[in-house]
């Protein structure tokens, strides 16, 4: 009986002082210099439900206004004003992997990158317009970063490139309680739903074809053990259970020695 309520509370002690490792890529050399060639950065492709920019020109006006039917006028007076702007609407692509280009009708995007589906509009483009050229973005490029950060958000990624510790960086880093070690990121591809984990203790994260996120990437952070007892059901009063441990800790200690 002893020996189980011993037992029991070095756990408790154990769970509440075991030591974290609070530091990036820790087993980088203080004064190391690498360098590597980056192999992992692989270029987002696009995918059901983006939405893209699709900006056309050519050396036709005509053909101009023709292709770029899907803007809106906005500001100035609109119509005919050369002061006027325009803003993009965004290109939605459907379920099928297909956006609508005025006068070209349904085009294929889904799957490919961004420079690969601007090939094959010029390619599409060319029947119809001399020259053309295809400027293309995405509208609803996206990261979500949860869990032990202490800003934990959606963010927008206007330059379309992000790895994992800057998406970091925008929810204001991991709390101490988040386990540096072990970082869920779930992603949506091609009709599949995949999840992994990387280790940002360790250097090699660097080359995980996940340190680069894609477009609608999540990103968890767990909470250690320590903060997950404190918040779960029933046990909302860590502190106290824990001075409790202790002090069983002490009335066995003082039962074992007087016995020995």
């Amino acid at each position: 009986m002893i020996s189980k309520a011993l037992s029991f509370c070095c756990l408790l002690f154990l769970i509440a002082c075991s030591p974290r490792n609070l530091t990036y890529l820790s087993d980088l050399r203080e004064q190391e210099t690498k360098e590597e060639e980056i192999t992992n950065d692989v270029e987002p492709r696009i995918q059901v439900n983006d939405i893209l920019d699709i900006t056309i020109t050519s050396l036709s006006a005509e053909s101009n206004v023709m292709f770029n039917s899907g803007i809106i006028q906005v500001g100035g007076g609109g119509g005919n004003n050369p002061s006027a702007s325009v803003k993009p609407v965004g290109y939605q692509v459907d379920k099928n992997g297909y956006v609508l280009i005025p006068v070209l009708g349904k085009v294929h995007l889904a799957g490919l990158t961004k420079e690969e589906a601007k090939e094959r509009l010029t390619s599409v483009l060319s029947k119809y317009a001399r020259d053309p050229i295809v400027d293309m973005r995405y509208m609803n490029f996206k990261i979500t970063v949860i869990g032990e950060v202490n800003n934990p958000s959606t963010f927008t990624v206007p330059h379309e490139r992000i790895n994992v510790l800057e998406a970091l960086g925008l929810a204001g880093d991991m709390t101490p309680y988040g386990k540096r070690e072990n970082v869920l990121i779930l992603r949506e591809q091609d009709g599949k739903r995949i999840t992994s984990r990387v280790n940002l203790n360790n250097k090699e994260v660097l080359n995980s074809p996940y340190f680069y996120l894609q477009q609608n990437d999540i990103v968890y952070v767990e909470p250690d053990k320590v903060k997950a007892v404190q918040v779960s059901p029933g046990r909302a009063n860590f502190q106290f259970g824990l001075s409790v441990g202790l002090a069983l800790l002490s009335v066995v200690t003082i039962l074992v020695t007087q016995v020995f």
